[in-house]
């Protein structure tokens, strides 16, 4: 199915998937395709013969016709009603930009973009095609996740977030662009450590960082043995090397004075891939323990707890399918494409994320030679 029927009477979102790497493929077209919301009527994707194995299996499940494009500004606005975003890193903003430019509303996968300068260009463009820009949030979605801001609620107020992502092994495309800084725009920080900055926005409130320094570093990224293999089950001797960081911790403080400390690894010497979110109030504390994204070598349930005048209590919480939460987004896409408030929330958000990116990766740089 392609989501070919209505929901509630209305008709269905016609979507473009722009991009058909493994995020494309794996993550955004099969759900896509299996939810009633949406209709997928057109991809798009440079490298032909990409589009040929992808539109071949495409055609054979979608019951309306399917335009295959090599570029997006082929796209036509009156075609389609959304263009999901999946190309690399680098050319997030400058496709997201050019579609918004063109009125076509848009859902950019993480990260949005690469600079603050790259958001203030998304800005404008979303001002100027009257179009609006949505962003990947899926680790606010997770049930989990969400179990935890409830309980963050009674916390009191909130003085300190620790926040961990830590692979056993999975450094991405090792050898490929998602190691090379110049396309990527950066290693761990500006994969893992996104979406760990964006779970951790509704618990610390809006607002930059107005303080923020960490460290880096690459003990994994040139081994071919520490890639993610589960990314590519078929792949054999797959190259290793970049010039980005596995590695990053940090330390970073809000406008209001909450602190956050942030690790996030592709690799490490750890059994199991795992994350960590622990909220620290004036009436307590609550640790959510758990492991984000895709890779099966994660932890089997997630755990919450909450501690106070020191007894711990566990919390019940529900251990959802792998990438349920991308679905719950998809859920939430059509109210929020059709909401015109939503207009600039994704971008101030990307704004202030990448700010802290940047002034991390600014502290961590080596020092300038005398």
């Amino acid at each position: 199915m392609s989501g070919a029927s209505a929901v509630g009477g209305r008709r269905p979102v016609r979507v473009a998937v722009v991009g058909l790497g493994w995020a494309g493929r794996s993550i955004w077209l099969p759900r896509l395709r299996e939810h009633p919301a949406f209709e997928v009527v057109a991809l798009v994707d440079p490298d032909p013969r990409v589009r040929a194995e992808v539109a071949g299996r495409e055609r054979a499940a979608a019951e309306a016709a399917l335009t295959v494009l090599g570029r997006p500004e082929e796209l036509s606005r009156g075609a389609v009603d959304l263009a999901v975003v999946a190309v690399p890193n680098h050319l997030h903003s400058r496709v997201a930009a050019g579609l918004l430019a063109a009125g076509i509303p848009v859902f950019v996968e993480k990260p949005v973009c690469l600079s603050v300068a790259e958001a203030e260009a998304l800005a404008a463009a979303e001002l100027a095609g009257g179009a609006v820009l949505l962003a990947g949030s899926a680790a606010r979605l997770r049930a989990d996740t969400r179990a935890l801001y409830d309980l963050a609620g009674e916390l009191g107020t909130i003085r300190h977030v620790d926040a961990s992502w830590v692979r056993a092994r999975g450094v991405p495309d090792a050898g490929g662009w998602f190691t090379r800084r110049e396309l990527a725009g950066g290693g761990a920080l500006v994969d893992l450590g996104w979406h760990l900055l964006d779970a951790v926005a509704p618990i610390v409130g809006a607002g930059e960082f107005i303080q923020a320094v960490g460290t880096i570093s690459g003990d994994f990224v040139a081994d071919a043995a520490w890639g993610a293999s589960w990314r590519h089950p078929d792949a054999v001797g797959a190259a290793a090397g970049g010039n980005v960081e596995d590695t990053v911790r940090a330390f970073l403080v809000t406008g209001a004075g909450v602190s956050v400390t942030l690790r996030a690894s592709w690799a490490s010497h750890e059994p199991l891939d795992a994350t960590v979110l622990r909220v620290e109030g004036s009436a307590g504390s609550a640790e959510l323990r758990c492991t984000f994204g895709f890779s099966p070598n994660r932890r089997p349930v997630s755990s919450l707890s909450r501690t106070k005048d020191g007894a711990t209590t566990q919390v019940d919480v529900t251990t959802e399918p792998i990438g349920a939460e991308y679905r719950r987004q998809l859920d939430e896409l059509p109210v929020l494409l059709a909401d015109p408030a939503q207009r600039g929330i994704a971008v101030a958000q990307a704004r202030s994320t990448i700010a802290a990116i940047e002034r991390i990766y600014q502290s961590a740089a080596p020092p300038a030679a005398a």
